[in-house]
């Protein structure tokens, strides 16, 4: 019934064959050798390839026949394939199957699989066809025709076949009820029971007739028909993909068969190890573990030893702490602590004796902070006048190194505290010395100390200021000799802690025999179990020698556990033992245990790190808390202004001295303070300002008394001057004699040139000088000064134009008018005046800052004034003859007698103009003023001569305005320093157009 040509290349086991395909389902099927030389009789359908193709295995009785790894390396195997049957056929991650399972084609594509994109090849869409498409488009329209009229005679056999053969199978499925294809087809619903077997064609009441049976008979043999249909349809499906069903069981049995082999070989290869283990390990195992009970109890011999030394930490504790051994205490709770977490660690007996050490280390704590701030209160309050500079250095460098130990770092807080209570002492007890020597200051009448300073004289006054200064002084030598001690050994602990780090790595390299494993602790307990655990702590003993009947285990092994530091095996030598341990910390050679431990306990190079940065902070804050002493005191002087009214010499006494006790604490604490100087700074704005303001108010009295005539000058102006020009700005000192028996000059001769002054310039001179040599004397007011003296200079430049441009001296000093002399001696005074701006402003240059420079510009803007108002006096001259010249020429008529009389009056007047100011300005400056009143000369000349209608044309008019001309001319050319002057008198005349 299910018969198929494919079937008979699978031969089956039992004696028949078997028709309807349910008599062989469950056999056992094996792979025919010959199979692959049977010819395919069907071309629709593909067989898959071989999962497992057979390979000889050998005789399967023999072990070394096994599966080789070696043998099989190049040979293909189960696990070469990309798909696994069973894995396919079991996924867990399918609800339902594929409809096609039975139907694909055995292979790399069997299984789904995500194929991931080539990196290396462009994405080819159907945009990149589109031309070619469009190009062949036509062509394929006329084959597609051509094959529709023409159709090819083997496809259409072969359709016609498969076409008959579903229309076929189709046609008899059809004939099938519907209700039996159904997937819910169940006859124990009653609908489908009734719809497939109709029992109302039977009778129920009686009997059964010949109709019935018939009925029944009719619809056992539809049903029979059915069932056959089906049986037919599947057997014909069957044989359709019968040679790869069974290719695949076959292929599934040669798996098995493999499987069971392994098994056998894994099973032999068991037995030989077994073999081997008793042959080869259990007696080495048993050697070994004897060796690891013997190491086990030379440790507990080494443990008691050790917990006899813990035993007697606190006797000898109390025993250094007697002798205030801080810092050999503290080593020896440390190694004792140590000891107890890492070596003791669950002995009963030593349950309560860490917390009895924690509690003598706070202890300990307490009596170092204590200690050391009496030691920092007796070294600071000590006498100044004793020469040793550190108290007690051996002590502090205990104290020092004990707190470090203890991280207790905020130790230079109470020494910060007490130096501050130290240095107001020190201002008191310098005021009450100077005082009880004074008879005239009554202490029982006036109790305050600043009450009491402000009774005392200026020189009083000052050396006491120079005595408290070199107190302070003594004061931070005192402190800073104290702080190199402390920050030694702050950098002697941190050039420690670097050196233990780069050695411990130096000392691993160093260290001999081969690489192996890492070593036990001597803390730890090694057991041997049948597995073969710590196996490595037996051969890492070694100090275990090799088992004998004498073997005893050696007290002083170099494994045995550390002692802790200072602590002998017996308990009367422990105290001598522990200090001379603790004094020999820092010689103990690196890598021991003492020192790692002392190395825990100190705090990281970072926090020494700050530590030293703070002892240099505290030894800048000694010198910040000295100098707000010093201001306090110099504030207390202040408080009545008696320091605003120090004459100039005193106060440059009191600035020399602050700026000298600024200098010596910027040298010996390499910080300079600025309270002090802040403080000084302040009372110097204060003297600037009453300095400035004497000095502009005695300029402005000499201004206003001032008759602008020209002033002899003394021969110690001269000097002053003279020195200016040799570089010294500065007042020089006062001689009596030389300058008395010379004669003053007329002039004042400034690099080579006479200057014909006032006497209130030379007296500016003087004030201006005053200005630099406060400067140089007091050099952190320059700013100040600098802004006082533009404005001195700015005051006498706009004071003098009013007096002389304005004529405000008509009023003032009752001049009866302001001369051209006066004109002229007034802008060489201010000349005078700018030839020393950039002097000044040179000296002050040297005095400021970078950037402070800015300021200078002031003197930029006042000699900008200074010359503007020069040139304002050269054009009142050329004014003054301006409007003689109008008024004169309106006047003039070309007519004999010649030279006219318009003429003389003008050569006179310049004649007198010229003797004015001969003698006070420069030859250059007057050839350049004689030329600007040559030019308005011939200006009005031209314009007269336009009214007169006089021309160049060589007429009698003409030539008597040439003599006239020749006239002036040679007149001008006769007057003193003009001879070579080149008037240009052509310019009168009219140009002809």
């Amino acid at each position: 019934m299910a018969s198929s040509r494919s079937s008979s290349s699978v031969p089956r086991p039992g004696a028949g064959g078997g028709g309807g395909g349910g008599s062989g389902s469950h056999a056992l099927f094996r792979k025919d050798r010959d199979r692959d030389s049977a010819p395919r009789h069907y071309k629709p359908t593909r067989s898959l390839p071989d999962v497992c193709p057979m390979e000889p295995t050998g005789d399967a009785g023999r072990l070394c026949d096994g599966p080789s790894v070696v043998a099989d390396q190049h040979r293909w195997t189960v696990y070469n394939s990309k798909v696994n049957l069973p894995a396919a056929l079991n996924d867990p991650r399918l609800t339902k199957r594929e409809s096609d399972f039975f139907t694909k084609t055995w292979g790399l594509d069997f299984a789904e699989t995500e194929v991931m994109p080539a990196h290396y090849l462009p994405n080819i869409t159907k945009e990149h066809f589109s031309s070619y498409l469009q190009e062949t488009s036509q062509r394929e329209k006329i084959h597609e025709r051509c094959k529709n009229i023409c159709p090819v005679k083997d496809e259409l056999d072969s359709a016609s076949n498969i076409t008959n053969n579903h229309d076929k199978s189709r046609t008899e499925l059809e004939q099938v009820p519907k209700i039996f294809m159904k997937p819910d087809f169940a006859l124990d619903d009653p609908a489908t029971f009734n719809a497939v077997l109709p029992w109302s064609h039977f009778s129920i009441a009686g009997g059964k007739g010949s109709r019935d049976v018939a009925s029944s008979r009719l619809l056992q043999e539809k049903l029979s028909h059915y069932l056959d249909v089906v049986e037919v349809s599947i057997a014909r499906q069957i044989s359709l993909r019968s040679e790869a069903f069974f290719h695949a069981m076959s292929s599934q049995h040669d798996l098995q068969d493999r499987l069971r082999e392994t098994a056998r070989a894994v099973a032999a290869l068991r037995e030989r190890m077994a073999a081997v283990e008793r042959a080869l390990c259990e007696g080495p195992l048993r050697v070994l573990r004897q060796a690891v009970a013997r190491g086990n109890c030379v440790r507990l011999q080494n443990k008691l030893k050790l917990m006899a030394a813990v035993h007697q930490t606190q006797p000898t504790v109390q025993l250094l702490l007697s002798t205030s051994e801080f810092v050999g205490a503290l080593e020896l709770i440390a190694t004792t602590q140590e000891v107890l977490q890492q070596e003791l660690q669950g002995v009963l007996s030593f349950r309560h004796l860490g917390s009895q050490l924690c509690e003598m280390e706070k202890l300990i704590d307490k009596m170092m902070i204590a200690d050391f701030s009496t030691y920092a209160r007796s070294d600071l309050n000590r006498p100044l006048e004793e020469d040793v500079q550190v108290l007690e250095k051996d002590r502090l460098e205990s104290l020092v190194f004990g707190l470090l130990r203890q991280r207790k770092l905020d130790f230079l807080e109470i020494y910060s505290e007490e130096m501050i209570m130290a240095a107001k002492g020190i201002v008191k007890q310098c005021v009450l010395n100077t005082v009880s020597q004074m008879e005239e200051i009554d202490t029982e009448t006036v109790v305050k100390l600043a009450d009491q300073m402000r009774l005392m004289t200026f020189v009083q006054w000052f050396e006491l200021l120079r005595n408290v200064f070199e107190n302070f002084n003594l004061f931070l030598k005192r402190i800073k000799a104290t702080l190199n001690v402390i920050r030694n050994v702050v950098l002697e602990v941190l050039d420690s802690s670097q050196r233990g780090k780069l050695a411990e790595p130096a000392v691993a390299e160093c260290r001999p025999g081969p690489p192996g494993p890492p070593q036990p602790r001597d803390s730890d307990v090694a057991y041997l179990t049948h597995e073969g655990m710590f196996i490595s702590d037996a051969f890492g003993e070694p100090e275990a020698p090799p088992p004998g009947p004498d073997a005893r285990p050696a007290p002083s092994a170099p494994r045995a556990p550390p002692q802790p530091r200072g602590e002998p095996s017996c308990g009367s030598d422990s105290a001598s033992g522990t200090t001379e341990s603790s004094s020999s910390r820092e010689h103990a050679p690196a890598g021991g245990a003492g020192i790692t431990v002392s190395e825990d306990m100190m705090p990281s190079d970072l926090e020494l790190g700050r530590v030293a940065g703070n002892v240099q902070e505290l030894l800048y804050t000694a010198s910040d808390v000295s100098h707000d002493r010093c201001v306090k005191f110099l504030m207390a002087r202040a408080k009545d202004g008696a320091l605003e009214r120090l004459s100039s010499s005193e106060f440059v006494c009191l600035s020399q001295a602050v700026e000298q006790f600024v200098r010596d604490t910027e040298e010996l604490c390499h910080r300079r303070s600025v309270s002090l100087q802040g403080a000084l700074q302040s009372q110097a704005n204060r003297f600037v300002h009453r300095f400035h303001e004497e000095r502009k108010t005695k300029l402005s009295l000499l201004l206003d008394n001032e008759r602008w005539k020209q002033a002899e000058v003394p021969a110690e102006f001269q000097d002053l001057v003279n020195s200016i020009a040799d570089g010294r700005i500065s007042l020089p000192d006062r001689k009596h004699t030389g300058t008395e028996d010379r004669k003053p000059s007329d002039y004042l001769t400034v690099d080579g040139q006479k200057y014909a002054v006032v006497g209130t310039v030379l007296l500016l001179i003087r004030i201006f000088l005053e200005y630099c040599q406060c400067v140089n004397d007091i050099p952190s007011i320059a700013t100040d000064m600098l802004t006082r003296l533009s404005d001195l200079l700015k005051h006498f430049n706009s004071r003098s134009c009013q007096l002389v441009l304005g004529a405000g001296a008509l009023q003032v000093v009752g001049l009866k008018t302001i001369t051209t002399k006066n004109l002229a001696l007034a802008s060489r005074c201010l000349q005078l005046v700018v030839h020393y701006i950039p002097v000044i402003r040179a000296h002050f240059e040297t005095k400021l800052l970078p950037k402070q420079y800015s300021i200078l510009r002031h003197f930029d803007h006042i000699t900008k004034d200074y010359n503007d108002h020069i040139a304002e006096i050269s054009a009142k001259l050329v004014a003054i003859m301006d409007s003689l010249f109008e008024k004169v020429l309106s006047k003039y008529e070309v007519k004999a007698p010649m030279p006219s009389s318009c003429f003389r009056n003008v050569c006179k007047q310049m004649a007198k103009m010229h003797e004015a100011i001969y003698d006070l300005l420069p030859e250059e400056q007057t050839r350049m003023l004689f030329l600007r009143i040559n030019g308005s000369f011939k200006l009005h000349l031209k314009r007269q001569l336009s009214r007169l209608n006089v021309v160049n044309d060589g007429g009698p008019q003409h030539g008597l305005v040439m003599v006239d001309v020749a006239f002036f001319t040679g007149h001008i050319q006769t007057l003193r320093s003009l001879e070579a002057l080149d008037l240009n008198m052509a310019e009168i005349w009219e140009q002809k157009r």
